[in-house]
């Protein structure tokens, strides 16, 4: 039996090997064996065994995998075995990760493959990050993915991660903030504040980020996703882009349906 590599990096950051294929891991994570749980997963499918590529931290216990990771005596697959739960990404070369899954509560799976990195056209100037792994709050910024992206994983800055996976989010109508469109509940009572935290990163050079909500991501909706989402690695970024709602209703109708974007 083949063993499978995913990297957990929504609601928890963790490495998992699994005998099940991708659509079927996601489903039993959103959800569980049983149909007792419900909750949006991300992962991504890694590219075999990967040593560190990260200055700091230890490999994974790949052989322990290969031991424990065998199907049960009615030939079953086995479903997880975890080999790391605590600072996992930043040990996860770039190169090894293949594609990215989104899984909604009722354990549908969405494929996303790698695309040429584009960059979002702003509203005002302004950009909305939801982090996602290893940290988790909503961050205004006036720079776009690529270099939000290399100033946050940066040696250099005095706060900083190895690696990061984020997303960017649909901005408000500045101009018509009621009309704005599908955007999840992100704005919903906060927009005030998301206003104030706008004044404060576009009036102040030497501050290019500014935090808008730290507890977001207990309520985060897919459907307030803009353009995709991104991992980078200082200089190296992968970019996974998000299907439009016309794209969705040919590749997966029921996945848009249940992610509240349909």
């Amino acid at each position: 039996m083949a063993i499978n590599y995913y990297l957990m990096v929504f609601p928890t950051e963790s490495l998992i090997a699994s005998g099940l294929e991708p659509e079927q891991f996601g489903s039993y994570m959103a959800i569980g064996s049983r149909k007792g749980s419900e909750e949006q997963v991300i992962f991504a499918e890694l590219e075999g065994e990967s040593e560190s590529a990260a200055d700091a931290g230890e490999g994974f216990d790949w052989a322990y995998a290969k031991e424990k990771c065998v199907p049960h005596p009615n030939g079953d697959p086995k479903h997880s075995v975890y080999l790391a739960v605590y600072r996992v990404l930043e040990r996860i070369p770039q190169s090894s990760i293949k594609t990215l899954y989104m899984v909604t509560k009722d354990g549908r799976t969405l494929k996303l493959e790698q695309s040429e990195y584009r960059e979002p056209k702003s509203s005002n100037g302004i950009f909305v990050y939801q982090q996602f792994c290893p940290l988790n709050p909503v961050i205004v910024s006036v720079l776009p993915p690529r270099e939000f992206g290399k100033q946050i994983t940066a040696k250099k800055e005095k706060i900083s991660v190895p690696h990061m996976l984020f997303g960017d989010l649909k901005p408000i109508n500045f101009d018509d903030p009621d009309h704005s469109g599908n955007l999840g509940g992100l704005y919903d009572n906060q927009l005030a504040h998301f206003l104030d935290c706008v004044s404060s990163v576009k009036s102040r050079t030497e501050k290019m980020n500014k935090t808008y909500n730290r507890s977001h991501l207990e309520s985060f909706t897919y459907n307030s996703i803009n353009q995709g989402l991104y991992f980078c690695r200082g200089e190296e970024i992968l970019y996974f882009a998000m299907p439009s709602e016309n794209e969705l209703k040919q590749i997966d109708y029921d996945w848009g349906r249940s992610a509240l974007i349909l």
